[in-house]
């Protein structure tokens, strides 16, 4: 073979490899998550549809099989859990597997209606940085009323830290969605995510840690409207991500 196209052949090759190494070093790793349903209806194609989507590899299972799968033998093999679930109670077994989890550093993120779980179990609400009120509650001796919930609202989000690893990359967005109103949130969560939408809570988007792990609370997410928003997808792709340690 002639000198020149010997070497018009290997600067091939060499281009060639150097595109596949950008293309497959510079993909998202999966990471392995458990993803735990029930106690409330939902969309279970497109839900399906959206995990399809995040760069995660995933078991699903619904209450109340899910309180087992929290064990630590069990949900040692997962880095994060994804909440989307809605149970009233909670056994004082998985109570103990549950903390157990937070404290072993396990990564979760609470998802649109799973800020409503556990209404009789005030643990909760200082893991999940705040909560759905199903009743009044009270703020610095006031009594606040109980949250309240619109769908199909259409809001604008504003992102409220641009350097936080969940939100890095997002600008401001527009959203169809799900509302909710009058949350106890705490004042010690990171913010993340606004809204100035009336029926909402001015927060619907924020960080919180209990333990050694990383928590992030995201109130949106209902349905198909959301979970086929670009801006929401990278979201909980990034929360997912990042509580996972990622």
């Amino acid at each position: 073979m002639n000198m020149k196209y010997l070497m018009r052949f290997f600067t091939v090759i060499v281009l060639l490899s150097a595109g596949y190494c950008l293309i497959s070093c510079n993909s998202t790793k999966k990471v392995n998550i458990l993803v735990i349903t029930g106690g409330h209806d939902y969309d279970e194609a497109g839900f399906n549809q959206l995990l399809s989507k995040l760069p995660v590899t995933y078991d699903l299972v619904k209450h109340p099989e899910a309180d087992d799968m929290l064990a630590p033998e069990r949900v040692k093999n997962y880095k994060t859990v994804l909440l989307y679930d809605m149970p009233t109670d909670i056994t004082e077994s998985a109570k103990s597997n549950f903390l157990a989890m937070l404290e072993n550093g396990t990564g979760l993120v609470v998802l649109h209606h799973a800020a409503c779980s556990y209404r009789n179990w005030p643990e909760y609400l200082r893991i999940a940085g705040g909560r759905y009120a199903h009743t009044p509650w009270m703020k610095d001796t006031v009594m606040q009323p109980a949250s309240t919930y619109k769908h199909d609202v259409k809001m604008t989000i504003k992102v409220g830290d641009l350097v936080h690893p969940v939100t890095e990359g997002v600008k401001d967005f527009e959203i169809i969605d799900e509302t909710y109103a009058d949350m106890e949130i705490l004042p010690t969560v990171h913010p993340l995510l606004s809204t100035d939408e009336p029926s909402s809570s001015p927060l619907v988007g924020w960080v919180n840690s209990y333990g050694k792990s990383r928590i992030v609370t995201l109130t949106l997410g209902h349905d198909r409207q959301a979970w086929e928003n670009p801006s929401f997808q990278q979201i909980l792709s990034q929360a997912i991500l990042w509580t996972s340690g990622e």
